[in-house]
């Protein structure tokens, strides 16, 4: 976890530090010749390194290996999934909660957007009403945790919805592992996304996962790999680093101390300034997130001055290409414009410290 000793680093959610042992892996699978594809032996090796982490990967999950599909990342994950749907004409309309990820928005007509409430929880209500009035085929997506809130969905009840109506149900659930138990069976939902960098793997590498065989049509072809859903040399560097993360999040868990880390840090947050507002306190939250906003001082305010004091954290969203924008998962939850346009967010992992949020909320309280 290469973290410069003058900084401290609290944006877990966009993307976490690498662990040192998966630093080695994908070092030591960058030296090993061979491509996947080959039936040499060179060839062979790297496929084995491949499928060992596809087990791993599937291991944390609660699946069988062969559920996977390896992709580049989280986003293209949703994309594949959803246009993959679309264009095989197993579904013909997308909706979607009104705080997903931008890779799920951008395929949604904003008509097709289920509200969601002050807490920043789906609407399972205004769910059930848009479904009534709609035949399959569909496919409802819906994240499991949101990236800038923490918030958890209710991913069950609204797949038993869509379900009934037999509808299909994507779960982006990139910031799931590592923070809250992730098993597919529970949660009901036809496929689910993930991506390495949010547990400690590299970043451009993800998954999703499926136990359906509905059709869905690639959106990259070419040599077929990935039982042809995803074509193109398998990046088995990153896939071994993924593989490495997704064994040593099933391993340990931090994420009781973590979540007493958050809670001690909110409320010192509020004795420093009650006027703060915790977006979606009082709701169900992943233990590591607190999205905060100070009436009247900007996001990128709040950023530039924390990052000049050594502090890492961001204004939601880190798939923005570094602009500071306001965030329309606040604006769903009913925030005010000057309110969403003030919020930061602190997320914190295996490497925080009560130091480092003493630090933090000391600094923090001054602006």
């Amino acid at each position: 976890m290469a973290i410069p000793d003058d900084r401290i680093y609290l944006d877990y959610n966009a993307t976490a530090p690498v662990y040192p042992e998966v630093v080695d892996v994908v070092s030591s699978a960058l030296r090993d010749l061979g491509n996947a594809s080959s039936v040499h032996a060179e060839g062979r090796s790297v496929r084995g390194t491949i499928e060992d982490a596809r087990d791993s990967v599937s291991n944390l999950i609660g699946l069988p290996s062969q559920s996977i599909t390896f992709t580049s990342g989280g986003t293209e994950a949703n994309t594949t999934v959803i246009r993959g749907l679309l264009d095989s004409g197993a579904v013909s309309n997308v909706y979607c909660s009104a705080v997903e990820h931008p890779s799920v928005l951008e395929y949604t007509d904003p008509q097709h957007q289920i509200p969601v409430d002050e807490d920043g929880q789906l609407d399972l209500g205004k769910l059930e009403d848009v479904l009534k009035q709609h035949n399959a085929p569909f496919l409802l997506c819906v994240m499991l945790t949101n990236n800038e809130t923490g918030v958890i969905q209710p991913v069950r009840e609204a797949s038993d919805l869509v379900h009934e109506r037999g509808g299909l149900v994507l779960c982006d659930a990139v910031q799931g592992p590592g923070k809250l138990a992730v098993d597919f069976n529970s949660l009901g939902a036809d496929f689910l996304t993930f991506s390495a960098h949010k547990i400690g793997g590299p970043q451009g590498v993800g998954c999703f996962a499926t136990n359906t065989d509905v059709a869905l049509e690639p959106v990259l072809i070419g040599g077929g790999q990935e039982k042809k859903r995803r074509s193109g040399t398998e990046n088995a560097a990153g896939i071994a680093g993924y593989g490495a993360a997704a064994r040593i999040t099933a391993e340990k868990s931090d994420v009781e101390r973590v979540g007493k880390l958050r809670d001690r840090m909110e409320a010192a947050l509020l004795e420093a300034r009650p006027d703060v507002c915790i977006f979606g306190q009082n709701g169900s939250r992943i233990s590591n997130t607190t999205n905060i906003a100070i009436p009247g001082i900007s996001s990128e305010r709040q950023l530039i001055k924390l990052d000049l004091a050594g502090f890492s954290v961001s204004a939601g969203s880190a798939c923005s290409s570094g602009k500071v924008s306001t965030s329309h998962v606040l604006l769903a939850m009913g925030a005010s414009e000057d309110m969403a346009q003030s919020a930061i967010r602190i997320s914190i992992g295996v490497g925080t410290s009560w130091h480092d949020l003493e630090k933090f909320v000391a600094v923090w309280a001054t602006l």
